[in-house]
């Protein structure tokens, strides 16, 4: 299971590649690591790598995916970026912007449906396409009136993530 940990202007791929117990084999960006990690209390972890011992303390920020890390000689501000954070972020900033805006998706899939055509006027709200990622079906909707100016793909097409879908205007 792979995530992206932003920490300042740094975004680093962490990857769990095992786990037994309290060993976890984890890949950082390209390097590899053992890593024995023990939760000591809520918040508060004891992690053994390359024989030297780090005491972590991190605090949600959000009560999402933010976090503030206290090592003994540093404080982080730290952001998880998960499939879901990424999905989320991506749909948000494609039906935001103004003027022409591009509708993609994180994740990759199938398209399932595309209910408009290109010359379309669609309002708020509408549905434009119709998308299948991790057994689960996401309509992306506009959210101001827009104009189908090219499709891209067609139901049925296997996707790749981020690839461009639909263009309005």
């Amino acid at each position: 299971m792979g995530y992206e940990v932003k920490m300042g202007d740094r975004i680093a791929n962490v990857e769990i590649l095992s786990r037994n117990g309290s060993k976890i084999y984890i890949a950082v960006d390209d390097k590899r690591y053992n890593v024995d990690l023990e939760i000591v209390e809520s918040g508060v972890y004891s992690i053994i790598c390359d024989n030297t011992s780090y005491n972590i303390e991190l605090a949600n920020t959000d009560g999402g995916k933010k976090y503030h890390v206290t090592t003994f000689y540093r404080s982080y501000n730290a952001e998880i970026i998960d499939a879901e954070s990424k999905y989320l972020k991506s749909r948000k900033k494609s039906f935001e912007e103004e003027g022409e805006a591009v509708i993609s998706t994180p994740m990759p899939g199938k398209v399932v449906k595309i209910p408009v055509k290109v010359g379309d006027n669609v309002k708020e709200g509408n549905t434009v396409i119709i998308v299948e990622a991790m057994k689960m079906q996401s309509e992306y909707k506009v959210k101001k009136d827009r104009i189908i100016k090219d499709i891209l793909v067609k139901e049925g097409d296997t996707i790749n993530a981020d690839q461009p879908l639909i263009v309005v205007k």
